[in-house]
Formats: structure tokens, sequence, C-alpha cells
């Protein structure tokens, strides 16, 4: 396998690219949805661009935007009274390393099919002990010998979700590209996601468990996947393909692209791993809240604005029954999720309860996010994905073609050549059937 050459920092030590102006300084507040354990890393971004712009406008937009921006360029802390994460917004900066590597745009896309391990190369490791004393924001940007960019950013989960994520980076590269006003201007307060008092848990909610250990599991498939040697994959499901997927529930199921894949997703996930036909399974998969809160939440809020639904099915009826069952199980889990089921689950948060993954697949949407529309002047990305790949899986933007979309996880190695063949193989055999009666 093919993996990247090393980044050549030249003896440069990263800088802190402080805000252009004075910030408020003061600690912000993280809800409960921002503020628990299933959130405690950075996301990773993996940006191709053809050509790069200027290291000093890079690092002057940067700091422009930081003013608007203000807690990325702070840390986050644990709260006085020990029992929250909270973000002391004191300016102290965002951590920016450029290097070079001898590789071109095209070599570099020959190898990107798939993650590499050496891709985390791409990212500058901040020296820390634990995950609060990293940076907020990690950004490095390494020079290709053809004029191309490699741009890596970390951002810290608690402080953003996906939605916040990409209108943070819009934000720099709009700021790179003008001196006008932002478009959309952050929105930074949480307090509309306090928990009620007292708390008030009025739902079910079966994505979290107790952190006692749920005596009536048979098997923890999320310790199974993390006690062996991991092999990623990207499958690539064009517009065509996708087609041919609902076409599987249609006329009788009207379903979304997302509905369909993640469906076929976890069907296959299912078969793949081979799990005993009685078992109980769940899809977790992120659903964006902002506007079925009442009121809604502002525009430019950036904290996490999400909750996890659950879909729960038997392995039996997922292996053995058609798309159309896990497609419904899906929109129920979604149609679920309201204001007062929201409200419940940051009441619930108050309690000290964690995220059931012991049979769970993930499933985090990054295609419609906007994230492969970013362009800091020279251009939209050549390619936009994860810089590393997990047991969780990823729902990824193809850029130049809106309406494809690559699925990316990590099993392994038997456990993905099983999924591979489901995942594409499996559905022309069904599409096909189909089509025969």
């Amino acid at each position: 396998m093919q993996e990247l050459p090393d980044c050549l920092y030249e003896g440069k030590q990263p800088t802190l690219i402080t805000p252009s102006s004075p910030t408020p300084n003061h600690t912000l507040y993280l809800s409960n949805l921002d503020d628990h354990h299933f959130l405690r890393f950075s996301i990773k971004y993996l940006y191709l661009f053809q050509k790069s712009p200027s290291s000093l406008t890079l690092k002057d937009s940067l700091s422009r935007v930081l003013v608007d921006y203000y807690p990325f360029a702070g840390r986050i802390k644990v709260s006085a009274d020990k029992t929250k994460l909270e973000v002391d917004c004191n300016g102290e900066g965002a951590v920016f390393a450029e290097a070079s590597m001898d590789i071109t745009r095209q070599e570099f896309l020959e190898i990107s099919r798939k993650p590499k391990t050496s891709w985390r190369k791409l990212l500058f490791k901040v020296q820390a002990t634990g995950f609060l004393d990293i940076p907020p924001l990690i950004i490095q940007v390494t020079y290709l010998r053809c004029g191309g960019m490699l741009l890596c950013t970390a951002i810290n989960h608690c402080l953003c979700d996906g939605i916040g994520t990409s209108q943070f980076l819009h934000a720099w590269a709009h700021a790179n590209t003008t001196s006008a006003p932002l478009p959309i201007q952050p929105f930074h307060s949480r307090h509309m996601l306090e928990p009620r008092d007292p708390p008030h848990v009025t739902h079910s909610h079966p994505s979290f468990t107790r952190t006692t250990v749920n005596k009536t599991s048979t098997f923890n498939i999320c310790k199974y996947l993390q006690s062996q040697p991991l092999a990623p994959t990207t499958l690539t499901f064009t517009p065509s393909l996708i087609l041919r997927l609902k076409k599987i529930c249609a006329p009788s199921l009207e379903c979304t692209t997302f509905e369909a894949l993640a469906a076929h997703t976890w069907c296959s996930w299912a078969r793949s791993l081979d799990l005993p036909l009685t078992m109980e399974v769940k899809l977790l998969f992120s659903v964006n809240m902002r506007k079925k809160l009442t009121p809604e939440l502002p525009q430019g809020y950036y904290g996490n604005g999400f909750v996890l639904a659950c879909a729960e099915s038997k392995v039996q009826d997922l292996v053995n029954g058609n798309i159309y069952h896990a497609v419904k199980l899906i929109q129920d889990a979604k149609a679920r999720i309201t204001d007062e089921y929201v409200r419940s689950t940051i009441d619930l948060l108050e309690d000290n309860v964690k995220t059931d993954l012991t049979s769970s697949l993930v499933i985090s949407q990054w295609a419609r996010l906007g994230l492969e529309e970013l362009d800091f002047g020279e251009g939209k990305p050549m390619y936009m994905g994860s810089l590393t790949s997990d047991i969780y899986c990823l729902f990824l933007p193809v850029a130049g073609n809106y309406d494809a979309i690559r699925v990316q996880v990590s099993m392994p190695e038997d456990v993905l050549r099983r999924l591979e063949y489901y995942m594409v193989k499996f559905l022309d055999e069904k599409v096909s059937m189909i089509y025969h009666l």
C-alpha cells in the first residue's frame, strides 16, 4: 500500500495565530449537547486544493476571522465546580503549522481512494498530556511540489458540530477573499440549551445507556471491533447507484438519499458481522435540531445543534427482510426528534449517561454540509474527506459531484471484504431481481 512521504517543516515551529483585534475575555458556557464524553475529540478534515493561496494571506485572514470566532482562539477547561467543560476565551490563539511534501496533486488523488494511516502526518501533533491540553483549533498547510496545497484542520467537537465547522471554515475562506463583513455572524451563547430546573426526562432515549454495563448484551460489537487490526474502505455511491437503491423502496415508500443509504449500510453492516439473528442492534445517526426547537436556534449558532436518533432492530429483520424495514425504522427515529425530545435529552445528560455503542453502528453525515464548496480564492477543493478512519461510518461529499456520496468506515479485514460485497454486489443483485420480476 502506497503511503505519503514525510512532511518537511524546515525547522519552522508552528505559530499561534491570535485574533487581530481585542476580543471578549470571559468564560463560554457549553451546553450538555456540547459537553458529553461522546464528543471529546477533534473533527479532522483533509482538503486538497489545486493551487495554494499565500501563507501570509491565510494567516492574516485567520487572525481576522478569529475576532468573530474568538472562542476558537481560547482553551477548553474544567469548570470551577468540576462538573462541566467550558471555554476560557483568553485569545491564546490557534495553532498554524506549515510544511512541504514531495508529492503532486495527481499522486495524492491516486492514493486517496482509501484513507491511509500516514495521512496523520498531515496534521501537526501538539504535545499534550490529555484532551484538555490540546488547543481547540489546529491547522496545517502542506505545500506540494506542483503548487497544490493540502489543508488539514482539527476542530474540537465540544465547541461545534459539523454545521458549525462548515460555517467557521467558510467564514475563514470569505475573509481570505474579501474584507467585507461575514454573511453569517456567529451566535456564541449556548444558554438556550440549558437543562430545565429541575431536569425532567419525558422520553426514553435508546441512544444512551447508564455507565453500568448492560448485562443482557451477548456480544459487545464495539469492543470486538476496537480489539482487532482495522482496515479502511471508501465506497462511492454515484447518483445512478443511489437511484437504484431508492427503487428497492419505491413506489411503496418515499425516502431521502440519506435514509436509503443509511438503511442499506446498516443492513450490510449487520450481514458482514455475521451476528446472532436474535440479537438487537442499533443505528445511531445525528439529526440537526436547530429548526425543531421552539423557538428555533438563531442563525449562526455553531455549537452542537444535533441529537442522536436511534433505530433498533433484530438482526434477522435486517438480514432477511427488505430494506423497506430499515428505512421505515430510520424515518420513525427521525420523526421522534421534537422540541420536547431534545429538551428531554438535555435533561437526561445532567445524569451520568453514555452513548450506547455496545451494539450500534454510528453514521455521521458530512455530505450535505457544504464542506466540499470551500474556496479560499484559488478554486474549490479537488478532494475533501476525513483525515482518519474509524469504526464510526462517515457519509462524505464527492468534490465536483454534489449528488454522489462516499461511505467510509474501518473494519477488520475479513469483515471489510464481506461489507464491500454486500454494499455493492449485493445491491446489484437485488436491483437485478427487481427489474426481472
